[in-house]
């Protein structure tokens, strides 16, 4: 399942959401779903981290340069 993109797990991931939320399961088929969601949930946040290593930011040094620094969503400047 980890072949799968970001955009499939999340769709996948809605899906079973919808199913849990709609409480027309058995309690073993919802702890079934449930496992699956967290299976699809863990793709996710690991495409997403794996997106964050790869965007650069792109910087103006003080001599007019151009150098690309990695991206920190913490930094608001």
């Amino acid at each position: 399942m980890k072949d799968i993109n970001f955009e499939e797990a999340m769709t996948r991931l809605e899906g079973e959401v919808k199913k849990l939320e709609s409480g027309n399961m058995t309690l073993d088929e919802s702890i079934a779903t449930f496992e699956e969601a967290v299976k699809l949930i863990r793709i996710c946040n690991e495409k997403l981290e794996n997106a964050e290593r790869r965007v650069r930011v792109l910087t103006e040094a003080s001599d007019g340069s151009i150098t690309d620094v990695p991206f920190d969503p913490t930094d608001e400047t």
